[in-house]
């Protein structure tokens, strides 16, 4: 689905469904350098159960057009905007990693517009390596390389995709690339300046799980849980044998606990 936010086009998928803002809305938001592609199991799930999900596109990335953002903050007025565009008051938010970071902020700044929480691939920092930023900016090829090493637990390097001859890792490392210019920069910037984690999970108060890996490297589970235990009610699961890329190296069990925590609207 095509919405024009601040005269660009916003793109948001939803679910192989037509979208009804009438219906329970589910905000999906992809991490640093991705887009929605990554949720397409768990989108689709919740768009024939009952849902209206929204998996959205940031400016410059995916179907988007526009700038890279530059800050957390701008990330949320913009994702709050795509809502207004879409008719949404208020709706549940599931977010990977940088998507996480701003369905977190999106909650604590504007409270009656998050009606829940999805936090996978977070923790209570989110600092980039020095290596990773100027490749980023400078070699972004290295970077893709770099990041595609460090989502990934070791299963997930040899050949341990739930599809029968799908390449996880090949497949990551192509949805680094064909990115926008600049916007990986951008997101690993942007989460590298991320520093109000305590102040703004001691500001929520609406239902949260934590979806961690417990192989993860690029956000240590025991930082999650740390994150975690600062939001009143929140309840963390943890996948066996998964590095941060929880959609793509267990996609059923991340919609599992989706599921245990949002359940069907039909």
């Amino acid at each position: 689905m095509q919405l024009t936010v601040n005269g660009k086009i916003a793109y948001a998928a939803t679910g192989g469904r037509e979208f009804d803002s009438s219906k329970p809305v589910i905000v999906f938001i992809h991490g640093a350098g991705l887009d929605h592609t990554c949720w397409q199991l768990q989108s689709r799930w919740f768009a024939w159960h009952g849902w209206s999900p929204l998996a959205v596109d940031l400016p410059a990335h995916g179907r988007s057009d526009g700038s890279p953002l530059d800050t957390i903050e701008a990330m949320c007025g913009w994702v709050l905007a795509v809502m207004d565009a879409a008719n949404v008051g208020s709706a549940a938010f599931v977010g990977h990693s940088m998507g996480a970071v701003i369905a977190l902020e999106t909650a604590a700044k504007s409270p009656g517009r998050v009606t829940g929480l999805g936090l996978l691939g977070i923790s209570s920092a989110m600092p980039v390596h020095p290596a990773l930023l100027t490749a980023a900016k400078e070699t972004p090829e290295r970077a893709y390389d770099m990041m595609t090493g460090w989502c990934f637990a070791n299963p997930a390097k040899i050949g341990g995709n739930s599809v029968p001859g799908m390449w996880m890792t090949g497949g990551a490392r192509a949805l680094f690339a064909r990115g926008h210019d600049g916007a990986l920069a951008a997101d690993l910037a942007a989460c590298n300046a991320w520093m109000s984690a305590t102040q703004s999970a001691a500001s929520v108060k609406v239902p949260t799980v934590l979806v961690l890996g417990d192989a993860d490297v690029m956000t240590p589970a025991r930082k999650g849980q740390e994150l975690g235990s600062l939001i009143d009610g929140a309840r963390c699961v943890t996948l066996r044998g998964c590095g941060h890329m929880m959609m793509q190296e267990k996609p059923d069990a991340t919609l599992d606990a989706l599921i245990g925590h949002f359940g069907s609207r039909s």
